[in-house]
């Protein structure tokens, strides 16, 4: 499924209470450590490339470029699942990524 933000915006305006909880769960997981805001947010990327979430993959290369990382950090962090997830899943990790990539930059 391609990352879509209205997915996101219907599910909080269908559980407001819920989708406030996650993100006050999400904030407290990201001020509970040393890692800064850009280690985060390739974690996660990285994270997403493993379980092959084409949906999870493209958001956070959205929430990466809106957060500064340029296409060149994204790019290499993809590149790390070769040796841990095999070529085929950091393969089309990257497709999805250069997909955001190419319409954003």
């Amino acid at each position: 499924m391609k990352y879509s933000p209205e997915y996101y915006a219907a599910f909080e305006k269908r559980y407001p209470e819920i989708a406030r909880d996650f993100e006050q769960l999400a904030q407290r997981c990201h001020q509970s450590g040393p890692l800064d805001e850009k280690c985060r947010r390739l974690v996660k990327l990285g994270i997403a490339i493993g379980i092959g979430s084409q949906g999870d993959i493209q958001s956070h290369v959205i929430q990466a470029l809106d957060e500064g990382l340029t296409p060149e950090e994204i790019r290499h962090a993809v590149l790390q699942a070769i040796t841990t997830a095999g070529f085929p899943r950091m393969i089309v990790a990257m497709v999805w990524a250069d997909e955001i990539i190419t319409a954003r930059v």
